[in-house]
């Protein structure tokens, strides 16, 4: 059975950092991909950022390039969103998805595996 767990949300102020994690199971991180999504309150969702590491693709949004990094680590089945100079409009839940077929972008309709999501709320 697949399945995603996120963690490492919580309240920080502007300018602040935290650590997200995605721990996996049910599958392999071989060819698979890895996405971070988020959506805020009244908005649609919004991908963040992927990871291949079988075929080293890793993509970011506009809104977050240069400030997140995304990282996996195959020997523990958990995949990370770096967050650094953390804004307002960061506020979101941020939700971690699996597309098995390893050929997804940061369109959230390629993604067949979800999970339950993170709060990241901002404070100016």
């Amino acid at each position: 059975e697949v399945q995603l767990v996120e963690s490492g949300g919580g309240l920080v102020q502007a300018g602040g950092s935290l650590r997200l994690s995605c721990a996996t199971s049910g599958f392999t991180f071989d060819d698979v991909t890895v996405g971070w999504f988020r959506q805020a309150p009244g908005k649609e969702r919004e991908g963040v950022s992927c990871i291949n590491d079988s075929e080293g693709d890793i993509q970011y949004s506009d809104s977050v390039k240069g400030r997140f990094t995304i990282t996996s680590d195959s020997a523990k089945n958990t995949v990370f969103l770096e967050m650094n100079g953390l804004k307002p409009e960061d506020t979101a839940v941020y939700y971690c998805a699996a597309d098995l077929t390893g050929v997804a972008d940061l369109e959230g309709w390629e993604y067949d595996y979800w999970g339950q999501g993170t709060q990241v709320t901002v404070s100016s």
